[in-house]
């Protein structure tokens, strides 16, 4: 028998089955974190949810710190797979910047019932620097990297005109974004989905058809006799 083969078989079932471990309770931490907020995560909640013992838990993560951060980068991870990975099979220009609006449009609403990490993180760590607002900045500055992208292609494509400002349109699209949650989650306004919709087509056409031009005004001249 193979002792070294066998060793390295065992080695790699323990590493996968750790991995499957590892998995299922960010799984349950991500889902904790959704109703509760990151500050609501701690092993021992965590341990509860997931039968495991506190140690098992902090065997994988080391700390309530590095817990917070993982849940950050998964939930970052399934944003990414959901919004953004599907907009960028539509063409560049207007169609790809729409896909990640609606993409974006319909994650806020399945997390009616749950909550946009983004969002209420940003809440509870505004004022609080360290790792995890550190690592919860990096992940809305890359997702608004790549909708800042998206617009300055549509501006090289002609889709929308030379002169837009592609901050300014991501500041006012991300604004649509943070609208809808407040009134979908909060007021629970049945129409909020419509309505996000709706301002979006309206500020695209503003960006995108030409500013009008001011109409010519002639001084009347009284026609010699």
């Amino acid at each position: 028998m193979n002792t070294s083969a066998s060793t390295r078989r065992s080695s790699s079932r323990t590493l996968h089955k750790g991995q499957q471990t590892r998995a299922a309770i960010l799984e349950a931490a991500l889902g904790l974190a959704s109703h509760m907020g990151l500050e609501g995560l701690s092993i021992g909640a965590l341990a509860e949810v997931t039968g495991m013992s506190k140690s098992g838990v902090f065997a994988h993560f080391g700390s309530r710190e590095e817990l917070q951060i993982s849940v950050i980068r998964e939930y970052h991870t399934k944003f990414e797979e959901e919004v953004f990975f599907p907009a960028i099979r539509e063409k560049r220009g207007l169609p790809r910047v729409t896909a990640l609006f609606e993409n974006w449009v319909k994650r806020v609403s399945v997390e009616i019932d749950s909550g946009c990490i983004y969002i209420s993180g940003a809440v509870e760590f505004d004022d609080r620097p360290g790792p995890v607002r550190d690592a919860l900045a990096s992940m809305v500055k890359a997702w608004q990297s790549a909708l800042a992208k998206a617009i300055l292609q549509a501006i090289d494509t002609g889709d929308l005109q030379p002169d837009t400002d592609p901050e300014q349109l991501l500041f006012e699209l991300h604004g649509l974004i943070l609208a809808l949650h407040h009134d979908a989650r909060f007021l629970r306004n049945p129409g909020a989905v419509e309505r996000a919709r709706r301002a979006f087509a309206r500020t695209i056409r503003d960006y995108a058809e030409p500013a009008p031009t001011a109409p010519v005004v002639r001084a009347f001249t009284r026609p010699t006799p």
